[in-house]
């Protein structure tokens, strides 16, 4: 399937991966307050997918991640798998490749519309990034809800980590 000269879907997730097996979007109102908005997509990237700040429940997720994909043949993720790498306009990108699956996440902010966006997009490799993918597949939009209104709270409480 080729894509479409013209997508309708704008994102440099889809930009870099336009035919994913998987893609998903999750959108958050920034709640009104007396706080600025950082309008860096970068800080935003960094401030949801930081595994350090991660709600308990997130964190006890990707430790049992790390445990059991050796059982299946995947590595265990690197600490700078969530590294932000590049930026354009209001998006940063966040994009891992493995020998089960590439990933890209596309992180966006909009100030004037108190809105952060994650774009995410996922190609599968063989049967262990399909076996993998299952129970992710199910948990990663409240996962990702979660990581995004955690960084929000944090910012409105004055904390950037």
């Amino acid at each position: 399937m080729t894509p479409p000269d013209d997508p309708a879907f704008v994102s440099m997730a889809f930009d870099d991966m336009p035919v994913p097996d998987f893609a998903d979007v999750v959108v958050e109102s920034l709640p009104a307050s007396t706080h600025a908005i950082p309008a860096d997509p970068e800080w935003w990237a960094r401030a949801v997918f930081s595994v350090r700040s991660a709600p308990w429940w997130v964190k006890l997720l990707l430790a049992i991640r790390q445990a059991v994909v050796g059982l299946v043949g995947i590595r265990r993720a690197d600490s700078d798998v969530f590294a932000v790498s590049s930026v354009r306009g209001e998006e940063a990108l966040i994009a891992a490749d493995d020998t089960h699956l590439d990933f890209r996440a596309a992180v966006g902010v909009d100030v004037a519309r108190r809105m952060i966006r994650v774009t995410t997009a996922v190609k599968l490799h063989g049967w262990r990034g399909r076996l993998y993918f299952v129970p992710v597949s199910i948990l990663h939009g409240p996962v990702t809800r979660s990581m995004v209104k955690a960084a929000v709270r944090r910012h409105l409480a004055g904390s950037s980590s």
